[in-house]
């Protein structure tokens, strides 16, 4: 089957142009409904999972009756863009790149899954069991979906996350793991001129923390935490009974990352302020993913499969949270960035490299037929 550019631009366009950010579920059911088609017609098993508030999520299979999943494949349907987004900027493409919301993060890669298993040889796919998951909450830490994809990922063998290759091409071996908390910190109010003194600030407790926080940073070993949002206080003649901090939390090593957890739930026990009471709502955690033996085993089939292309497959580390630290942390051989490449995710430019799409489906294509063979 000879592969055609245009004819992908144009299956491509109708998943870009729907505002499908997290939690917009009626986007969100517009793209399960398309994807949901394309396994149809392909013949296989489609269950449709409800995620919640987030919406739908997609379960297809080949062997919907196997027990054991030889290949789980993953890959999202929500972007991080607000309502409003494709009336301003619409997919449009140039000779080299194709740009628009969600082009690359992770359209163009749910798109490639689907190009590899339909010019899959029908023998080759007899020989496997697979699982295709997509979900709808992946931009805020899959939420609503991370005890669906674990409970499939449990009796599957390999997982191939499908998000985009790197800008230069290289797929993702290694992924930070990430948390976030919302600290709230609730003092007693009182007047600031006439009797701050029986008041209790929730401003200068969280001024402490703050500074307490940015101590548990090691840049050595990459555990960084940073406290990037603050609010609290209704008027400067008041003493402040009530403030709120959200700290984003990023690591490699996840013993480490155990003890900084530690760390902030016990400072909750001795206030810096006496009077104020913290609450910590921990809203997301992703562990890191490291690369196990038998991960390697994997990388290497990959880096076989692209030399038999003539494709250089050069790996990454990068700071940012996937799905591949779900299944990761379950002992699963899990590999990252198995899409075409692209850049400038989560923001205006984002991009799709047009030259990369066809090579990188016929990646996906040689790595699924050695591990049937």
């Amino acid at each position: 089957m000879s592969f055609s550019l245009q004819d992908y631009l144009e299956e491509l366009r109708p998943l870009i142009d729907v505002d499908c950010g997290t939690l917009t579920k009626e986007g969100i059911e517009v793209i399960a409904n398309q994807m949901e088609q394309k396994y149809v017609d392909l013949g296989w098993n489609v269950k449709r999972i409800d995620c919640g508030i987030a919406g739908t999520g997609l379960e297809v299979r080949n062997k919907p009756e196997a027990e054991q999943i030889d290949v789980m494949l993953i890959g999202h349907m929500d972007t991080v863009f607000p309502v409003g987004t494709v009336a301003a900027r619409p997919m449009t493409f140039d000779d080299k790149r194709a740009y628009g919301p969600g082009v690359s993060d992770m359209k163009s890669g749910l798109l490639n899954v689907v190009y590899a298993l339909r010019e899959m040889d029908k023998e080759t796919l007899e020989k496997l069991s697979i699982c295709v998951c997509m979900n709808p909450d992946e931009e805020i830490g899959s939420l609503h979906s991370e005890k669906w994809l674990k409970s499939v990922a449990v009796n599957a063998k390999n997982v191939l996350v499908a998000e985009a290759a790197r800008a230069d091409g290289s797929l993702v071996k290694a992924r930070k793991g990430m948390a976030r908390y919302r600290l709230t910190f609730a003092g007693k109010a009182a007047h600031a001129g006439n009797e701050p003194q029986n008041g209790r600030s929730a401003i200068t407790e969280m001024a402490n923390w703050i500074l307490a926080i940015n101590e548990l940073t090691n840049f050595e070993s990459g555990t960084t935490l940073n406290v990037g949002v603050v609010k609290g206080g209704a008027g400067a003649n008041i003493v402040p009974d009530h403030a709120e901090a959200v700290v984003d939390v990023r690591f490699w090593d996840n013993d480490e990352y155990a003890a900084a957890d530690a760390k902030i739930r016990t400072m909750a026990e001795t206030p810096f302020v006496d009077g104020v009471a913290i609450t910590i709502d921990r809203e997301a955690h992703k562990p890191s993913m490291v690369p196990s033996e038998k991960t390697e085993a994997l990388m290497a089939l990959v880096e076989e499969s692209g030399k038999e292309l003539g494709i250089d497959i050069t790996w990454q580390e990068v700071g940012g949270g996937s799905d591949a630290n779900l299944t990761a942390v379950l002992g699963i051989p899990t590999l990252d960035g198995l899409g075409p490449a692209g850049a400038g995710f989560h923001s205006a430019d984002e991009y799709l490299e047009l030259e990369t799409i066809e090579p990188r489906i016929q990646l996906l294509k040689k790595v699924l037929t050695k591990i049937a063979g």
